[in-house]
């Protein structure tokens, strides 16, 4: 357990610039010591790099995401370059020039990595590095700072194999450190207070020895394939429906547009004015397609009722969509 942990803002940063040296102006405010843990905002690293590009935020999401998790008009939660899961692909156009955008570090591990060591051969400390940013959380209400990179500083405290304080063997625990110390910075820091980096003392059992980096904040991303939350409710729905589309067969993004929509094992669903009929001869199939249909309908906005009828038919009946 550890004693203590204190948490200090570093004021009187200037405004960061395209080629400022991050270390120097770190370095020269913040009273720093060996085993201390710096937790530095994003947007002043992306800065001080030129992460700053010309054109509309929605076209800067296109260019940076490598995939949609889930849309709601205008709002777009996707998947970075970087694993990263995040809306907007974590671009900024706050306190930026109109017309301007700014994007996240290329490789904010590699950010990371560079900003160690230039505090310690400028200013002979071992200190570690996570980079933050800030992210929503499902199911829950309100933002919180994460690592987006990190470097001398073990991201994560695996104790599974290890025993409680009542004996039980834990199986599945393992701590998200960064992610806890970006959080904890966040207390002293912040958009509003134009604070952008604070100083964590009391984690030098975290921080590694020097010319140790560590696995960087991208340990902590969770791939796609191992995710049971890969999609938002709309877009996991049109996928379970969708993939069974034999090859060559008719899609349709918008389901009050699906007419003779043929899929596989016989199913047939047909577009009849307020309703989709669904017919084939593998029952639960059917049940199956048709409560598919029916969360990607509520998910659009749909009033959704499911009928199942005698042998291989269910219908699934929406109504007007709401606002």
């Amino acid at each position: 357990m550890r004693k203590y942990l204190e948490i200090f803002p570093v004021t009187g940063l200037p405004e960061v610039a395209a080629g400022d040296d991050l270390a120097g102006l770190i370095g020269d405010t913040a009273d720093l010591r060996d085993g201390d843990v710096i937790a530095v905002t994003s947007k002043i690293v992306s800065k001080a790099e030129g992460r700053l590009t010309f054109g509309t935020r929605a076209e800067a999401v296109d260019a940076e995401l490598v995939r949609v998790v889930a849309s709601r008009g205008d709002t777009r939660i996707v998947q970075t370059r970087h694993g990263l899961v995040m809306a907007a692909a974590g671009t900024d156009t706050s306190n930026t020039a109109p017309g301007t955008v700014l994007l996240l570090p290329v490789d904010p591990d590699a950010s990371a990595r560079g900003l160690r060591g230039a505090l310690k051969q400028r200013y002979d400390v071992n200190v570690g590095i996570v980079i933050t940013d800030t992210l929503g959380r499902p199911w829950r209400v309100g933002q919180t700072d994460l690592a987006i990179g990190a470097a001398g500083v073990r991201v994560v405290e695996d104790l599974r194999g290890t025993t409680d304080t009542h004996g039980n063997v834990l199986a599945v625990t393992e701590p998200a450190i960064a992610d806890e110390i970006a959080s904890a910075g966040e207390l002293v820091k912040g958009k509003a207070d134009g604070v952008p980096v604070a100083v964590l003392r009391g984690l030098a059992d975290v921080v590694l020895p020097v010319g140790e980096h560590g696995s960087g904040a991208r340990a902590l991303v969770r791939d796609a394939e191992h995710d049971m939350f890969s999609l938002g409710t709309r877009e996991a729905a049109r996928a379970a429906v969708l993939d069974r589309v034999p090859p060559g067969g008719p899609r349709s993004a918008d389901p009050s547009l699906w007419a003779d929509l043929v899929l596989d094992e016989g199913v047939h669903i047909e577009l009849l004015d307020s309703s989709i009929g669904v017919f084939g001869e593998d029952p639960v199939a059917i049940g199956m397609t048709a409560e598919r249909l029916a969360v990607l309908l509520h998910a659009e906005g749909y009033g959704v009722t499911v009928r199942t009828g005698p042998g291989s038919e269910a219908t699934v009946t929406f109504g007007s969509r709401s606002a």
